[in-house]
């Protein structure tokens, strides 16, 4: 038997967002460029006294008597406009479609003299009580040092300690939980591991990254996701399976038609808690966890701890050891600014032009509907950009080809939907596009986080 048998990952629910405008494809009289001829990038000038709404639909401000060509570099500056905020924009600190409160919040400038504290971990793979095979494996992946989320959870992880982890994305959680729980089963192999996570990528990635620890182990996964045919999901359940991977849907479909038995399992992780909460999940996660043990092993992973977030680990873990190496929202290591978008000017020509500019080699878009991010896709394409698209619409095989071409650097860009957000590691992209505003400043905060990964710059460009 082939470790790993089922990897299908498809839709999920909500991955897109609220309901948008999309880019604009009525008739304007483009772009407005100095003398360089390159577009405009904003941070800062005097507001206007009334918002404008630009062709995106979004809020934008008006022309600033003095506007700047280049990246601008001075001390920033807050936007206010009248009217009540968002709830989700007061729940996070962040901004909508209609309304946001700080502009000043898309703007960090790369400071070339920064320094930050060089970490010191406690550990080293090889100090960890785990498996040889597992530490072999580890240096042939090319591990040197534990990451801080992972030199601080692994060892309770191992002592068998409920762990509520807080951490940015990028930090290595995958690593954290799986590497003492692959140990886990080396040590008895009849034991049954559930990890229920947000989308079916991030499903797909963590059985990717399963599949590189475990080669050759006899270790047994597969993965349970909705939007492709459930049959062969439950072809593969019958099957002996160390590690069911899946988004909460389909894995609470799975268990009313007892293809899944929890009574049998008796440890779970929950990643990306608050993106399951914010997806509509609740009650499909408390489902799961309803039915599990009493006595369990929870391993909880989040990047940010709302009110609903605590109410979960409250009801659900005993006593757990919360370890948080959450420093800031942004890594420094991201050079984020604005573009604006001023009235009568052509949002997507303006994209264009910064597409053709050097060095915009990797970029991911965000869009926020479905219709809006394909149909960007195909405009971008109709100009001569390599482009492709993912959100909630692309069928499994569409969605894994456009990931896939966008990894080996086929395409130039790809155009998303916050279903990309989360949880996904492309190394090098050297550009993340807020097209369209995200609902909440938690959302720009794990957009952008897809760059700047592992200490190499990255830019974060928005348009407003």
């Amino acid at each position: 038997m082939h470790p790993n048998h089922n990897q299908a990952r498809p839709f999920n629910r909500n991955s897109s967002g609220g309901p948008s405008k999309g880019p604009s494809h009525g008739s304007s009289r483009g772009p407005s460029h100095g003398s360089s001829g390159k577009p405009s990038y904003s941070s800062h000038g005097s507001p206007s006294s009334r918002p404008s709404h630009g062709s995106h639909g979004g809020p934008s401000r008006g022309p600033s008597s003095k506007p700047s060509r280049g990246y601008s570099h001075g001390g920033s500056s807050h936007t206010q406009y009248r009217g009540a905020p968002h709830k989700s924009a007061r729940r996070s600190g962040g901004f909508n479609q209609k309304s946001f409160s700080d502009v000043s919040k898309f703007i960090n400038k790369v400071s070339v003299t920064e320094t930050s504290e060089v970490f010191q971990p406690e550990h080293a793979f090889n100090d960890f009580e785990i498996n040889d095979k597992l530490k072999a494996a580890i240096e042939k992946k090319g591990y040197k040092i534990p990451t801080p989320i992972q030199d601080k959870a692994i060892p309770h992880i191992l002592k068998g300690a409920d762990i509520v982890g807080i951490a940015n994305t990028g930090t290595g959680k995958t690593a954290a939980f799986l590497l003492p729980l692959i140990d886990k089963v080396l040590r008895n192999p009849k034991e049954n591991i559930i990890i229920m996570v947000p989308t079916r990528e991030l499903a797909t990635q963590i059985q990717d990254e399963l599949r590189g620890f475990t080669y050759g182990m006899g270790i047994f996964s597969t993965c349970c996701v909705g939007g492709v045919s459930i049959f062969g999901q439950i072809k593969s359940l019958r099957n002996k399976n160390n590690f069911i991977i899946g988004t909460p849907g389909r894995l609470k479909d799975l268990i009313e038609r007892k293809c899944i038995r929890l009574n049998e399992i008796s440890t779970i992780v929950l990643d990306e808690a608050d993106r399951m909460l914010d997806m509509g999940f609740i009650n499909d996660v408390k489902f799961v966890m309803s039915l599990m043990p009493e006595k369990r092993h929870t391993l909880f992973f989040s990047a940010t701890l709302s009110a609903e977030v605590n109410a979960l680990i409250s009801k659900f873990l005993k006593i757990p050891v919360t370890i948080s190496v959450k420093k800031r929202d942004t890594s420094h290591t991201i050079d984020q600014n604005v573009v604006r978008v001023e009235r009568g000017q052509d949002k997507q020509a303006k994209l264009v032009e910064l597409l053709k500019t050097q060095n915009f080699s990797k970029v991911l878009i965000f869009g926020k509907t479905k219709h809006g991010v394909e149909r960007l896709s195909n405009y971008l394409n109709s100009v001569g950009l390599k482009t492709d698209s993912i959100h909630g619409n692309k069928n499994f095989n569409g969605r894994q080809r456009a990931l896939n071409e966008f990894k080996a650097g086929r395409v130039q860009a790809l155009v998303a939907t916050d279903v990309a957000a989360r949880g996904l590691d492309i190394s090098d992209i050297t550009h993340v596009i807020n097209f369209d505003l995200p609902a909440t400043y938690d959302d720009y905060i794990h957009r952008i986080g897809r760059t700047g990964r592992g200490g190499k710059a990255g830019k974060a460009l928005t348009f407003v």
